[in-house]
């Protein structure tokens, strides 16, 4: 018992890293803002799998011993309760004076009247009890023990149920702009982690519309900035054909869509500038919403745009997006607000080959250098793209153009399936009710025993309280006063 405490509690601990460090199955853009901004500490995370806390070599063996402990804890003490549930109340003892709760009252009955009375009011209090030779036993609060086994037992069909879940579900993340749609279709995710026993037919056939996202933040006193309240407002549809289903929802932080068996979170967004690249010959290479990264509280967002049809040069941009533009001599660029009063890019030009013809799959938000030269002015230095809304930027050389054409924002979805959720929830409530029984159900012993004749008897009322709350001495009280009258408070010594 001792060991499971042990590891449960180490469980507890193991777990606050998932919490803290930004975790790959849930937020890659954060993982990848983290490790870009902590250089040094990235290697000695990513060995001890810090990104990736729940499927860790280290979080599973504790699990897994967990387990074991458990198991090995429960099952001696089910043989040990089996017979104990089995078992008739102890034998009464010889001097009931020496015990923790005594009383003594003479009463007008025989022995065979008042050991009646006494046992009679005793199985109305839902006492197991027992008949001997001029005396009773009986017991009660056997439900504590069984609440701790089913409390225990619960725990590990909650284990179980995470780990069904984690091998039979899956997470994926994606970021939609307004007025797109999402497919359910692992080729949509922009990360997508299945179960390794997962089976791509139990994805729920299903699209989602982000018709509008809302956005509010503190705009006065020392928490100015501080988001208040953001939802995006989304048309789902289900089914095909005639069977397809239509309908609106609002989705916030912790209230989740549920559509079908797959939950829909909200877990972040930020904003899509939208631009348009021309080339050198005047065609457009690119045009729409590309997605920046939030990287700080005012949502300095760091994006990459890529023009690779771009003629005669392929064209590509990176840099950074800021709501409401600031700037001093000391820190450069930077944003005031993260609502967009004042949105500018300034990104730095590259020209060359994007690396996109490899074979080798390449992030959105990432790019290449390796192929690339930077644009330069004319006295050397980097040719920067420093754009506001509006605004166009003829790039050096007539290579094309670039063009921030408007503002839209994105909502971030975690998207996941766990079909072990209802055990798990199954597990919660056993565990809760097992709780509860083990708190607040007492083991209780009381013995009567009975000496005199015919006229008048002595009944000796005793009992143990194992749980030291008084109920016993209650219990006593009430149940003297159920027996007869009596003549006396005591008798000849």
């Amino acid at each position: 018992m001792r060991t499971a405490l042990i590891l449960l509690l180490l469980l507890a601990l193991a777990s606050v890293p998932g919490s803290v460090i930004p975790q790959e199955d849930v937020d890659a853009y954060a993982v990848t803002a983290w490790k870009s901004q902590h250089p040094d500490l990235t290697p000695y995370y990513e060995s001890l799998q810090m990104f990736s806390v729940y499927d860790s070599f280290w979080f599973s063996a504790i699990y897994l011993l967990l387990m074991v402990s458990l198991v090995g804890c429960i099952i001696p003490r089910l043989r040990v309760y089996w017979r104990g549930i089995r078992a008739q109340p102890p034998r009464t003892p010889r001097n009931l004076a020496r015990l923790p709760e005594w009383r003594e009252e003479w009463v007008r009955a025989t022995p065979q009247e008042a050991l009646d009375e006494a046992m009679a009011t005793l199985r109305r209090r839902r006492f197991r009890v027992r008949r001997l030779d001029g005396s009773i036993a009986a017991e009660r609060g056997y439900l504590r023990e069984a609440g701790n086994l089913v409390f225990h037992t619960a725990i590990i069909v909650v284990l179980v149920a995470f780990a069904y879940g984690k091998l039979f579900g899956y997470t994926g993340a994606v970021a939609v702009v307004e007025g797109s749609t999402f497919t359910n279709s692992s080729s949509q995710y922009d990360e997508f982690v299945p179960g390794s026993l997962f089976a791509p037919d139990r994805l729920d056939p299903f699209a989602l519309d982000v018709d509008d996202f809302d956005a509010d933040f503190l705009t006065n006193g020392p928490q100015a900035g501080q988001p208040v309240h953001f939802a995006a407002e989304v048309t789902y549809r289900t089914g095909f054909g005639q069977q397809e289903v239509v309908d609106e929802a609002t989705v916030e932080v912790n209230h989740p869509l549920r559509i079908g068996d797959t939950d829909v979170y909200l877990v972040g967004h930020g904003y899509a500038p939208r631009v348009t690249v021309t080339d050198g010959a005047g065609d457009v290479a690119y045009s729409g919403p590309t997605i920046f990264l939030p990287e700080n509280g005012n949502f300095r967002s760091f994006g990459v745009i890529k023009a690779p049809d771009a003629s005669p040069v392929s064209l590509a941009f990176e840099g950074q997006f800021f709501p409401t533009y600031g700037f001093t001599m000391e820190t450069g660029p930077f944003s005031t607000f993260p609502q967009p009063a004042n949105p500018a890019l300034s990104m730095l030009a590259y020209r060359g080959d994007l690396g996109l013809d490899s074979g080798e799959s390449q992030s959105v938000y990432a790019l290449d250098k390796s192929g690339l030269a930077t644009f330069t002015k004319p006295d050397g230095r980097d040719f920067r793209v420093d754009l506001p809304l509006g605004e166009t930027v003829e790039l050096p050389e007539g290579a094309g153009s670039i063009t921030f054409d408007g503002l839209d924002r994105f909502a971030r979805f975690q998207v996941s399936q766990s079909p072990g959720d209802p055990v798990a929830l199954l597990g919660v409530l056993l565990a809760t009710t097992g709780l509860v029984a083990s708190l607040y159900v007492r083991p209780q012993r009381i013995w009567v025993k009975t000496h005199g004749g015919s006229g008048a008897t002595v009944v000796e009322v005793a009992g143990l309280d194992r749980g030291r709350s008084g109920g016993v001495a209650r219990e006593i009280d009430r149940l003297t006063r159920q027996l007869n009258r009596p003549t006396e408070t005591g008798g000849p010594s």
